[in-house]
This record gives C-alpha cells, structure tokens and sequence, in this order.
C-alpha cells in the first residue's frame, strides 16, 4: 500500500479579506506543524508544557509520593530498590523513578525537576503520533492532530502531574506505533527491523513503567488490527525471537533483582499487584463501566463538537488510510474497554487513547474541510484552539490562586529547624511531600494502630506503609509504631529533638503534646517540638530503654 503524503483537502486558499485574521493564520500553523519531523514537534510541545510546571506546589498523595521514592533513591544512592519512608515500596516498577531522580539531579529539587519527566512523556506522545502520521496519513492528518493534543486539557494536566500514567501512556503509544509502522512498512517491502526491534525494546520499557500492561495493552491493539484485516502473515512476521530477547534483556533484570534479595517480590508484585488488584473492588475512585466512553469527549472539550457536525455530514470517500483508521480505532477501544473491567478507574489510565482520539478529531476537521470548505471550517477551529488553550491556562492559575493541600509551609518551617538526629514521628496521618521541601529529612516514623485488620481492606497510606514494611520487618518495626511505643521514645533519649505531626486536634487525644511547644498550624496539619525541657516536665526520672515491638507487622 502506498499512501500520498501530498494529500490536500480542497479550497487550500483563504479568500482574500481572511487571510490575515486568526483563521488563515491557524491554516498556517497547522501546515507548518505537518511540514515538521515529529522532533520538532516534540519540542515545541516540551517547551509549551515547560513553561508552567513550576508554578504550583507538589499535589498529594500522588506527585508527593512518586517524586518522593525517586527523590530517596538520589539522596541514598541506591537506585535498585525504590522506598518509601525508607522501606521498600513495590506497587509501581522503577523506570519513572529512575527518569525523576535523573531530572532532580540535573535540574535541582525543585518542582520544574520534579515534574520533568511527565512533560516529556507527553511531548513525546505528540511527536510520535506525528511522526507516524506523516509518514502513514498526512501532513494535515499530523497537523492537526498534534494542533489537537496540544490544546487537549487532559493532555495538558497530565503533564503537569508527576506520577506514572504520562509515563505509561507514552510508551505504550509508542509500541503501537512502532508495530504498526513495522506493519505497515512490511506490508509495503520496505525495510522494517529498525521499527520491529524498537517495538520490542519499548515494550520492555513500558513493562518497567507500569508492568504487564505494557505489554499486553499494546499486544492486544497490534493483534486485533492485523487480524481485523486478515493480515495473518504480517501478524507472525511481527513475532521475532530476537525481539523477545530485547524485551527480557529491557524489562527482566530488576525483578529478578529484587527476587533474589526480598523472596516474597513475585508473589506480591505480579501475582497481587498485577492479577489480584485488576478484580478486586476495594479500591479507590469506583466508577461505572462506561466511565472512561464518556471521559474522552471531555478529554478534548473544545474539540467535540467537531463530531457531531460530522455525524450530519456525508459518508467517508475512499481515500487509502483504512489501515491507518483500523489501527487508531483498534488502539481506541482496547484502551477504553480494558480499563473499563476493573471498578477502580482513575483519569490517568484513558491517557493511552487519547492520540487515537485526537486522531480521529483531525480527521473529522479534514473531512468537513473537504464539505464545507477551508475558511469556514479554520473559523469553528480558531475558537476551538482558543478555549482548550484557556482550559490549560485557567487551569494552571486555579492551581497558584486556590493550591491544593501541601506540605511547603510546613516544611518551610521544620526546615529551619531540622537538624540530623532529630526524630520526626507522624501521629495518625502521614504527608508524602515533606521531604521534598526538608532536604536530608531521615529517622522518620509514623504512629498508628498498626493492628488494625481494616487497614489491608482498602487503599489508603496505612496500607501501603504495612505492605512496604512487610518486606524489611526490622526496619519497619522502627517506623511504625504505636502511641506506647512512641511515648517510650520520648522518654528514652532527653538529649533527641522530635518533631511531631498531627491535626490540629491531636492536642486533645495525646498528653504528650500538652508538654510540646507547637511551631505550625493549619487546617489540616500542625507541628510541635518536643525537647529536653519538654521531656523533664513529661517523663521525669531516669527513663528505661524499651525495645520496639515487632508483632504489629505481618509476615510477608
């Protein structure tokens, strides 16, 4: 199959009296965006999200969380095992740690480091749809699709949000375009090894973002094209031997790694995290199945109409991108459909459909350009564009004017404080961010009823913390603690500053911070010293040394 790259809908001129208002100067970006190589695009794109990644604090739990285990895997220098709390955290694979704690040491622990990593995976995103679709489509077909993507709100945030779905949702469109580019070129006898070992090696990376997702997502969305096409033959041609061992040599060595030193790993990171947890519904954010079918018109709110303009219009003509609309349809529903089978569906995880969907939007626009003409058409864009930038950019302002729930105050004032040796004891809550903003933070613990049977039930920070401490039971056994524990503590060491966190009324449940000088206070959070003229008045006497307790921690 050979596709016409010079494909041009008709009426490529403006009429005169536009030609200088923001529908001709729209055309013109748009045919220069597909006169680009998707690198280009790429880094426009980068740049467009660059600009305001640092102007809000870290969000919690997620972007806390994440950049906070790669942030102690470059303060440590142990890259192997990611932690949390400094105890092995096991729920995600390494890779976008690996990247974050690489931006934070090249950019500085700051938040435009921290949220690095996810603008580039977007940009990313947008290059290779680009990339793919000028080569397979058209230059208008990847024009106006990165145009779209550009402007998508959701595209937009998530780019701006440091946890693992950009990451996940990058690759895995790249392993799809890489297969079907091999697909395509070998269905055409052009050279294709390059494209079919790229789709192998990107494979075993997305494995090392999110797991096995990453490979059966992309897998399923090649499978269902080609034998939706009858292309039996190109579909074994895909299976390489070689590939395979790419794969196994990218995505096999840190788990074997960690096999070898925690030997639960396997049971609980693909039996539990892979199987188990895709089931079960006793997680966070339940949402009906046809979530995620009524997200995507909303994904590209500006954009929408577009669709049911086209849904009155007339019938698609012939035109050589089938292929090309099987694979983005293909890519679309499996995404879409996967994710809808759990209970548990978060906005993130639709971030692989959403080039598919952005595809077929700029497919519409050309079509109804070939309808209604070229002005009239750049005119309804031009109004599009403009208020998807303005969902990016409003978005941005509400985070700085009203910013969510942050550690940084808190921080700012532990960090003036802090000294190494000081113990900071979280009481009944836990903030994942604080040690983004107290750099060299260590000897934390964290009090609570560790007992309780209701923790392992639902997804919270409680059970993430008592998974993690299952592996390493000693380590764990010193950051978690319960109230008897922690009073022991501070009556063991008069010499040792804690640090305690707590809400606002934990005043009222601990005697212990009846002695304590409090140094911060919020609605959410407050934080009091606790020295030696705190641990007189408290404890009095000699204190005995106590050892910690162990059995509140289960067997891993």
């Amino acid at each position: 199959m050979s596709i016409d790259n010079s494909y041009s809908p008709s009426g490529a001129t403006l009429p005169l009296e536009q030609q200088r208002g923001p529908a001709y100067w729209l055309q013109r970006a748009v045919q220069g965006l597909g006169t680009l190589s998707g690198v280009s695009v790429g880094l426009l794109a980068l740049l467009w999200f660059a600009l305001t990644l640092g102007a809000y604090p870290l969000l919690i739990p997620d972007e806390g969380r994440y950049v906070g285990v790669a942030l102690s895997m470059l303060e440590s220098g142990d890259y192997l095992v990611p932690r949390l709390d400094g105890l092995p955290f096991f729920h995600k694979p390494p890779l976008h740690y690996w990247l974050t704690a690489l931006s934070l040491k090249v950019l500085g622990v700051n938040f435009v480091g921290a949220r690095l990593v996810p603008a580039l995976m977007a940009a990313l995103l947008i290059a290779g749809m680009h990339a793919f679709l000028k080569r397979h489509a058209s230059q208008h077909h990847a024009g106006w699709t990165a145009l779209i993507l550009l402007s998508s709100p959701l595209l937009f945030g998530a780019s701006h949000y440091a946890n693992l779905d950009m990451t996940v949702a990058a690759l895995i469109s790249s392993c799809v375009l890489l297969g079907g580019h091999a697909a395509l070129q070998m269905e055409q006898g052009r050279p294709y090894r390059l494209a079919l070992m790229g789709l192998y090696a990107t494979a075993g990376l997305a494995f090392l973002a999110k797991g096995l997702i990453g490979i059966l997502i992309p897998g399923g969305i090649l499978v269902f094209w080609l034998v939706g096409r009858g292309q039996w033959r190109i579909l074994l041609r895909l299976f390489s031997l070689t590939g395979l061992g790419v794969l196994l040599l990218v995505a096999t060595p840190w788990m074997w790694a960690m096999q070898a030193r925690y030997p639960g790993f396997f049971d609980y990171y693909i039996v539990y995290q892979h199987f188990q947890r895709f089931l079960e519904t006793g997680f966070n954010n339940p949402q009906p199945f046809w979530f995620y079918f009524a997200l995507m018109p909303v994904a590209t709110l500006s954009w929408t109409p577009f669709l049911f303009r086209r849904a009155r219009g007339t019938g698609m003509q012939p035109d050589g991108l089938f292929a090309v609309r099987a694979l983005m349809l293909s890519a679309l529903l499996t995404v879409l459909l996967f994710f809808s089978i759990p209970s548990s569906k978060l906005v993130g995880y639709v971030l692989p459909a959403i080039g598919p969907w952005a595809f077929f939007l700029a497919d519409t626009v050309i079509r109804q350009t070939q309808r209604d003409g070229e002005a009239k058409v750049a005119r309804r864009a031009v109004w599009s564009l403009a208020v998807g930038v303005l969902l990016c950019l409003v978005a941005v302002v509400t985070m700085v004017v009203r910013p969510q729930v942050n550690s940084r105050e808190l921080g700012r004032v532990l960090a003036a404080e802090y000294q190494q040796g000081d113990q900071v004891v979280f009481l009944n809550n836990y903030r994942y961010d604080l040690g983004f903003y107290v750099p060299g933070l260590m000897g934390v613990s964290v009090m609570g009823r560790w007992d309780d049977p209701e923790i392992m039930r639902t997804d919270s920070w409680r059970k993430e913390l008592l998974e993690a401490a299952s592996f390493e039971p000693q380590r764990g056994a010193l950051t978690l603690i319960d109230r008897a524990t922690l009073r022991q503590q501070l009556c063991r060491d008069s010499k040792t500053v804690f640090w305690l966190i707590g809400g606002p009324d934990a005043v009222r449940q601990s005697q212990v911070l009846n002695h304590a000088q409090r140094l911060y206070e919020d609605q959410r959070i407050a934080l009091w010293r606790f020295d030696q003229d705190d641990h007189d008045f408290m404890c009095g006497g000699t204190p005995k040394v106590v050892q910690p307790k162990t059995s509140v921690l289960p067997d891993r």
